[in-house]
């Protein structure tokens, strides 16, 4: 797999698949870091004095040319952080792509609009997007990914530009994604910890069976953990939980131990009679949870469990949430294992998924992070060590 700075791109025209999948309200972007994730790849590409196209999707519009979903802000967001102008080639991709492609000249840069304008883009075969992707390739002479948040999608303008572009690469953001979840992760320095938490453990089976030997401590806190204590006999009141993964999870505790990875569990929460409730009714024991009340975090005394086993880690990826950190009264599970992964020195700590993100953006500690992954779902399928079909596709079109 090649990364852009061993392409030569001077003088080209490049066309970059990023992940510009914003936030908009009103017209207005209320979150740029994706944007501004992309730009040191695309200054580069100017810097060397090529053209570029860049392309990207917005929310699912399913095939249509939905206005709300065109990407007309997005590209004037792009120009204004750039410093030159983005115009938009708007609707779905056809000639007009194609002619102001062509007359593109080095350091300028255009936008294609929403590529899920276009049905082809998510078809699921091969059949279904038919020659889409041979028609973004053929707008450029190297096309470049620096997409991770669709990198686990079988998109057209994923896995089928690289089959028909000339030369192919990654670029700086999925180098980065690539280099820290795959690379470093080999041979990982230890005390390994996984932290997993959010709503369900369905999500999270996948990575918690790949992990399993791999790590020496798994850290499982949010409502996930509650098909755990029902697989251990207990009762979760009202909670969120998932009975039909009760044997997984029981599964998954049995090969823990047998395996060598130490699975910590909440062992007490905060609990309250509603979701919507602004304040905790109490803590209890995570054997004496009240049958007409749900957990929203995890305890103080979790909390200093789990803490104490974060301070002795060299390396932790963190996913998933302690509780229901959007209201204040449920968020300090959520933000001691934050600060605690943050207070970490000469550690490498890895951070992925949207809610995980927000808690470590609300406590304003970015910089206390190694890596923070721009992915999701791509995130969630590299840690259960699948091969994500953008790799696979960059490695077979050298």
């Amino acid at each position: 797999m090649l990364f852009i700075d061993q392409v030569d791109i001077a003088g080209k025209k490049v066309l970059f698949r990023v992940d510009f999948n914003v936030p908009i309200e009103d017209g207005v972007i209320t979150d740029d870091n994706r944007i501004r994730a992309a730009l040191p790849t695309i200054r580069y590409a100017l810097d060397k004095g090529a053209s570029v196209i860049l392309c990207a999707h917005l929310g699912k519009p399913k095939g249509k040319v939905v206005p709300d979903l065109a990407l007309g802000p997005v590209a004037n967001r792009t120009g204004e952080l750039l410093g030159k102008g983005v115009p938009l080639v708007p609707g779905r991709i056809g000639d007009q792509a194609v002619k102001m492609a062509a007359e593109l000249q080095p350091g300028q840069v255009i936008m294609l609009d929403n590529l899920r304008f276009n049905p082809e883009e998510t078809g699921k075969t091969p059949e279904e997007r038919g020659d889409f992707g041979k028609l973004l390739a053929s707008l450029a002479d190297v096309y470049v990914n620096d997409a991770f948040g669709v990198a686990h999608r079988e998109n057209a303008s994923v896995v089928d530009v690289p089959r028909h572009a000339k030369v192919c690469c990654c670029g700086f953001l999925l180098q980065r994604e690539y280099e820290y979840l795959g690379e470093a992760l080999k041979a990982p320095k230890r005390p390994y910890v996984c932290v997993s938490g959010g709503a369900k453990v369905s999500t999270k089976l996948g990575i918690l069976n790949n992990l399993l030997g791999k790590v020496d401590d798994i850290i499982i806190g949010g409502a996930m953990a509650n098909t755990f204590l029902l697989a251990q006999g207990y009762d979760v009141g009202q909670s969120l939980v998932e009975p039909d993964l009760v044997d997984a999870a029981a599964e998954i505790m049995a090969k823990a131990k047998s395996m060598g990875s130490v699975l910590h569990l909440p062992v007490d929460f905060l609990y309250a009679k509603t979701p919507k409730a602004k304040q905790a009714e109490g803590v209890c024991t995570a054997k004496t949870i009240p049958s007409d009340a749900l957990v929203l975090d995890i305890g103080p005394e979790t909390i200093t469990n789990f803490v104490s086993v974060l301070k002795l880690a060299k390396t932790v990826v963190w996913n998933g949430p302690m509780g229901l950190f959007e209201t204040t009264a449920f968020a300090n599970g959520s933000l001691a294992v934050c600060e605690a992964i943050a207070g970490l020195d000469n550690s490498l700590t890895i951070v992925g998924g949207g809610d995980t993100d927000a808690v470590v953006h609300l406590m304003k500690l970015e910089d206390k992070f190694s890596f923070i992954s721009t992915g999701g779902g791509s995130f969630l399928e590299f840690l259960e060590g699948k091969e994500l079909p953008a790799f696979k596709a960059l490695k077979e079109c050298i």
